[in-house]
């Protein structure tokens, strides 16, 4: 049986099979553009037209297919809510791409799609007792996925792992949400580098301020990745006192921070509800890009 998955991105749409029998090695590989400024209907197009091609290369079709999305699709109304690719917010893609398909169709937001393969396919593989998986996003946003027993929780309202849109700073800096203060807000790499533009008045890539932090030749920059690691382990120890997962896998550049593994796990310590102890694996991801269409394949 062949696994086929697309990851729908802003950019890039890519579609990958799996072979479920032969310990789901990639058997084809194909990518096209987005064009989301041609809007909604064209992105719908754009899907058939790589389902197509892969097709015609391996020499039959799918029969059903899982994607990952930049948004969810709403429980209630089947229809697209949160999507940065602000086009396919208020439609009922899943409807629309299994009419265009002719087959039935899954969709799980990115993150749940990251959680999912690391879960199956990347880092959970070196924790197979693992029962509770939760996938960190930390990038340019900040979001997760939830996995249970190799399954994507979604949640009543679709919403499941989204712990990037709860208040870790008390008047902080206004997000898209609603409200102020997100955790998108604040140990995002986008938020990281707001806070040291507010410090300094100059603007400095994230990977600039870790240097600067490094050779102890800026205070700011002292200042900015310290307070990254406070907010991390508060941010963290709330995800281990709610859910307390057997594995965390972090995603996103700045997931990267090595910092994270060391001091940020210390820092957890200060508020997990444990006496202070922490034993949970927090991990960087072993599937790199290959996440979000893994995740697909696999829904």
């Amino acid at each position: 049986m062949k696994l086929w998955g697309i990851d729908l991105g802003g950019t890039k749409i890519e579609c990958a099979v799996l072979d479920n029998e032969n310990n789901l090695s990639v058997i084809a590989r194909k990518r096209l553009p987005t064009e989301a400024d041609q809007g909604y209907e064209h992105i719908i197009s754009q899907i058939v037209k790589l389902v197509n091609l892969v097709s015609e290369e391996l020499g039959e079709k799918p029969a059903k297919i899982g994607f990952a999305t930049p948004g969810v699709l709403d429980p209630e109304t089947q229809t697209m809510k949160n999507c940065n690719t602000v086009c396919m917010n208020g439609n009922p893609m899943h409807k629309d791409l299994e009419e265009a398909l002719g087959i039935p169709v899954k969709i799980a937001n990115d993150a749940n799609s990251f959680a999912l393969a690391e879960a199956l396919m990347g880092a959970g593989k070196n924790y197979p007792n693992a029962e509770l998986v939760f996938g960190v996003i930390m990038g340019t946003g900040v979001g997760g996925g939830l996995v249970v027993h190799g399954k994507v929780i979604g949640g009543h309202h679709g919403i499941g792992g989204e712990w990037g849109h709860n208040i870790l700073e008390e008047n902080g800096d206004a997000c898209y949400c609603g409200k102020s203060g997100c955790a998108e807000k604040v140990i995002s790499g986008s938020g990281l580098e707001n806070f040291y533009e507010k410090q300094t008045g100059t603007r400095l890539k994230l990977k600039e301020i870790l240097e600067r932090y490094e050779a102890k030749s800026d205070v700011y920059a002292e200042a900015t990745i310290d307070r990254m690691l406070e907010y991390y382990g508060r941010g963290i120890s709330t995800l281990i006192n709610v859910l307390d997962p057997d594995l965390i896998v972090i995603g996103g550049g700045v997931g990267n921070i090595d910092l994270l593994y060391t001091e940020g796990y210390e820092r957890i310590k200060k508020y997990i509800f444990n006496n202070k102890k922490v034993t949970t694996p927090i991990v960087k991801p072993l599937l790199g890009d290959s996440a979000g269409v893994f995740g697909a394949a696999l829904l």
